[in-house]
């Protein structure tokens, strides 16, 4: 096990795999750039979770993930919602972080539209603390959404 777990560890540092990252990195920030949504989206993702070569930079993260929601990718907007839900690269603010999941509610987005009480159990007679309900996807949503994103050809 010790000796899978090494050989692991020298191919992230091996020149070849760190080349490939870089490579990975430069392409996907000159996209960004050039502002196409979804590599605005994938440079925020990278920065939240510290993936492809580029260290943790919450702040950059918010940054690219706002300029990806402003073009209307869903995901970019429910990350933003629970990034000012949080406080987390951003200001904590409840209103704005409501005014995003609104914007993805208003797409159709099912998590949205139940965060917000929206969706038909909130219409029904089933007692739901919604507030719990968005202050756990809060913190699950950033990580989850931006490895969704990533993984998105």
């Amino acid at each position: 096990m010790f000796k899978l777990f090494m050989l692991a560890f020298l191919l992230l540092l091996s020149p070849g795999v760190q080349a490939e990252q870089q490579a990975l990195q430069d392409d996907v920030r000159q996209a960004a750039i050039q502002g196409y949504a979804m590599a605005q989206a994938k440079l925020g993702s990278m920065y939240l979770l510290g993936r492809n070569g580029v260290e943790i930079d919450e702040q950059k993260a918010a940054e690219w993930m706002l300029k990806s929601a402003n073009q209307g990718v869903i995901e970019a907007e429910v990350v933003m919602a629970a990034l000012y839900d949080r406080g987390i690269g951003v200001k904590n603010d409840v209103k704005m972080a409501t005014a995003w999941y609104q914007k993805a509610a208003a797409q159709g987005h099912g998590p949205s539209l139940a965060i917000l009480g929206k969706n038909a159990a909130a219409k029904g007679a089933i007692a739901f603390n919604y507030q719990a309900m968005r202050l756990t996807a809060s913190k699950q949503i950033p990580k989850e959404y931006a490895n969704r994103i990533l993984l998105t050809k």
